[in-house]
């Protein structure tokens, strides 16, 4: 039987790779990727400098193949959910022309996922799509890898819960709709129109990060009030510059002046405006 592995890869340094992950790239017998346009090819670049580290420089196959086109911007919720559960249909056919296509009988196909398969992709659906429609019969197996909100709290030095506390993990779309009520520390994914600068609350902070794990890693952090504005120039430009961008952020509201030690923890005056941009030189 056909084994397809969904092989979590991290945020984009190959060393964030786990041994797991590893032997499982040791196993495959093909490398499926999605490309994305020609805007995006670093991305693929980028699995191909994992594949080279830890599997050999040019030792293994690549099929490629273009992901299929989305409405970016849907008219409300339920256009939304339209829009997605058509693109997954898509790729549900893609995917399943591959593994008949490019994978023998007997042999084992992986799927390079950013990040961990579990949060916030659309992988380990489409795969389970596929295995639905019943004309292709195969295995898969689920690898777990370093996601993109662990590499932005060791980039920023943080724990993401405070004592006891609970932590929500949200989109931009969702944040739109206001503050998650009953926590006060929000990681937010997939924010394409930098939502935080919505929000007025003056006791937010934001730590921000884009390109995690790779060499053109960014860090920006402080009140949102005070640096809102220069991390949304700071992603156009890179976005601009490079074609792509992909990026996260923690809103954590400050405690009371009462709380512990630990928890008061803030940014240093200095941390504001351009100061802030600890990486910027990397993007020259």
């Amino acid at each position: 039987m056909r084994t397809v592995l969904v092989v979590g890869i991290g945020a984009g340094d190959p060393d964030q790779l786990t041994i797991q992950a590893v032997k499982a790239l040791g196993r495959a017998d093909v490398f499926f990727v999605l490309d994305k346009g020609p805007a995006k090819d670093d991305l693929v670049r980028l699995r191909r400098e994992i594949l080279d580290r830890h599997v050999g420089d040019g030792g293994y196959r690549i099929v490629e193949a273009r992901d299929p086109r989305r409405d970016r911007n849907p008219a409300d919720a339920a256009a939304y959910a339209a829009a997605v559960d058509d693109w997954h249909d898509r790729r549900a056919e893609l995917y399943e022309r591959m593994i008949l296509d490019e994978l023998p009988e007997e042999g084992c196909g992986a799927f390079l996922v950013w990040g961990d398969p579990s949060l916030y992709d659309s992988t380990l659906r489409i795969v389970e799509r596929v295995a639905a429609r019943g004309r292709v019969t195969f295995d898969y197996e689920v690898i777990p890898g370093i996601t993109s909100v662990q590499a932005l709290a060791a980039s920023h030095r943080l724990v993401l819960n405070r004592i006891g506390g609970p932590v929500e993990i949200t989109t931009g779309r969702r944040l739109a709709e206001g503050f998650p009520p009953g926590v006060d520390d929000v990681v937010v994914m997939l924010d394409a129109d930098t939502t935080f600068r919505t929000l007025d609350d003056p006791d937010l902070d934001i730590y921000w990060g884009a390109y995690l794990g790779t060499p053109d890693e960014m860090l920006m952090h402080g009140r949102v009030a005070d640096v809102g504005s220069s991390i949304a120039r700071t992603r156009a430009d890179a976005r601009r510059r490079k074609g792509w961008i992909m990026d996260i952020y923690l809103l954590r509201r400050r405690p009371p002046a009462t709380g512990s030690a630990a928890d008061r923890r803030r940014p240093s005056a200095a941390t504001t405006g351009a100061d802030i941009v600890e990486s910027s030189a990397r993007l020259e």
